[in-house]
This record gives structure tokens, sequence and C-alpha cells, in this order.
């Protein structure tokens, strides 16, 4: 009896076990059928939402830069003024071309657009100032004087669009410097990771775009005549020119010598990438040392006064008090 039960319970051991058992093992081939993945689900949720910012910034970016674009019609009015005024000798002046290339104008639409503007602009500043001040103003001064004050208007309009465009360089290069160094760290880590230049300079461009769309504007540009210029010294050569900035151009050098004897790049970039940082660093400086000499007149002439009348006041009305 005892020894019946015993191998009646261990034969029970045994079916449990290989039920057991059993159950195990199809629990195990069948886990990936029945639990889904949720971290691949989600790693594509984030990769489409990043998909759809960045579509959404390159619109917005877009939207902002469409008066910038790399190629623009130019105005049938504005061509019809230079024709008019055989203008059109001016439009091959590869001088007005790079001046308007560092502003960010690119193609014939502005170049004519600018010339038509010389034109314009001194004809509408004499017209404005003779109704001001033959008409408006009504000056009791003699006819010279408003006729100097008409002249000087003409002579002004005639220098409003260089002064236009000067302005705009300007701007523009204030924003490449700034986000200068912070594209070479970016281009310094694609490069190490052993992408080529045309890769290195695409990523740089869609990763930048968000804070310097200048910048990624002449990357790409540059990445576009990486892949059909025949000489590619020329694409870099380009990039320099249109920047006019003395940072991108050592890059521009480091890039032409990389090309043509094989040097190693990353090396370079790091310096280079350091020294940009730094020049930003000493110009921060230079505003920050400058700020209390500028702001010297402004306390003489609004804070003073104020923190004098502040105190003063109350003494002068105890004294008139007491009287």
């Amino acid at each position: 009896m005892g020894l019946d039960f015993i191998l009646l319970n261990a034969d029970l051991l045994i079916m449990v076990s290989a039920a057991t058992s059993t159950f195990t093992a199809t629990i195990v081939v069948l886990w990936p059928y029945l639990v889904r993945d949720h971290l691949g689900k989600r790693m594509a949720q984030v990769a489409s939402e990043r998909e759809r910012i960045r579509l959404r910034e390159r619109a917005r970016l877009a939207s902002q830069n469409r008066q910038a674009s790399l190629r623009t019609e130019p105005k049938r009015l504005f061509k019809a003024i230079v024709d008019r005024f055989d203008l059109a000798k001016q439009a091959e002046n590869g001088n007005l071309v790079q001046l308007l290339r560092m502003a960010g104008f690119r193609g014939p639409g502005p170049i004519i657009t600018y010339l038509a503007a010389r034109v314009l602009a001194p004809l509408g500043a004499l017209i404005l100032a003779f109704v001001y001040v033959f008409f408006i103003l009504n000056l009791e001064h003699p006819l010279f004087v408003k006729l100097g004050l008409v002249i000087g208007a003409a002579w002004f309009g005639n220098y409003a669009p260089l002064l236009y465009v000067k302005n705009r360089i300007t701007k523009r290069q204030q924003a490449i410097r700034r986000s200068w160094p912070d594209a070479l760290d970016l281009l310094l880590i694609c490069i190490e990771c052993g992408m080529g230049v045309e890769s290195a300079l695409r990523k740089v461009a869609d990763e930048i775009g968000s804070q310097c769309p200048e910048l990624a504007e002449e990357l790409s540009l540059t990445n576009a005549e990486l892949a059909y210029l025949q000489d590619r010294r020329k694409a870099y050569e380009n990039l320099g020119e249109r920047t006019g900035l003395d940072g991108v151009k050592s890059v521009v050098t480091s890039l032409i010598q990389s090309e043509r004897y094989g040097t190693p790049l990353a090396h370079s970039l790091r310096v280079l990438a350091q020294e940009n940082r730094d020049m930003r660093m000493n110009e921060a400086e230079k505003k920050a040392a400058a700020l209390p000499p500028k702001l010297t007149v402004p306390m003489i002439l609004f804070f003073l006064p104020v923190l004098f009348a502040v105190i003063i006041t109350p003494a002068v009305i105890q004294i008139t008090s007491i009287k």
C-alpha cells in the first residue's frame, strides 16, 4: 500500500513536471507573438514625430527665407527700367554680383531689382523731398536752401539701396559668425564618424537650420556645388567668398588641403572650432567691456536726476513743513 502510494505520487509528479515543462516551452516559443513590442512601437513613433517636426521646421524656414531664395525672377517693370537706361552692362559686374551674393541674393532677379532701385530711389526721394519741403513744411528760407535739401535727399536715395545691401551683409555675417563654431563641432563629429564631406555638410545643414538658416543655406549650396562642379576646390572657395568671414575661409583652406594632399581633417577642424569659439567669446567680452562707458551718459541724463529727486524731495518737504 505504501509502495503503491509512493509510485503513484512519483508518476503524478512526473506528469506534473512534464506538463509544466511543456507549458513553459510553449510560452517561451510563443512569447514574441504574445507580447507586443512596445519599445519598437515607441521608437517608430519617435522617428515619425522627429520627421514631422523636421518637415515643419523646414517649411517654416522656407517661408521665412522666401525672399532670399536661390532664384527669383525679376519684375517686368524693373526689367524695363534696366533696358531703358542700358544698365545691362552693370549686371555683368563681378563685384556687384559678389556683393549681392554676400547679402543672400542670387540669380539675375536681385541684380536687376538692385539696378532698378538705384534709378527709382533717387527719383522717389527727390519727389518726396520736393513735396515735403515746398508744400508741407512751407519753410521761410531762401530758395537755394530748399533746393539743397531736395538735392541732399536725392543723393541719399542714390545710396539707400547700397546701404540696405551692406546692412543685410552685416546682419548675415553676424548670424553666421555666431553659429559657425557649433557647425564646426557638428562637422567634426560627422567626419570622425566616417562620413564623407558631402554627407557631413548635408547633415550639418539639416541640424543647424533651426539655429541659423543663413548658414544652413550656404552649406546646402556648397554641397550642391560639390555635386556638379568639376573642380571641388572652386566649391569651397565659393563658400568663403559668399560669407566673407576669416573663420570660414580658414576652414575652406583646410578642406582644400585635405582634398589635395590627403591631410587629416579632424584635427584641423578641432583646432579651428576652438579658435572660432574663442573669437566668439572675445567678441562677447569686448561688448561687455564697452558697456560701462556707453551707459555713463544715459545714467547721468536719466538716472542721477531721478535719484537726486528721490533723495532731496523728503528733505525739501520737511523744511517747507517746518516753516
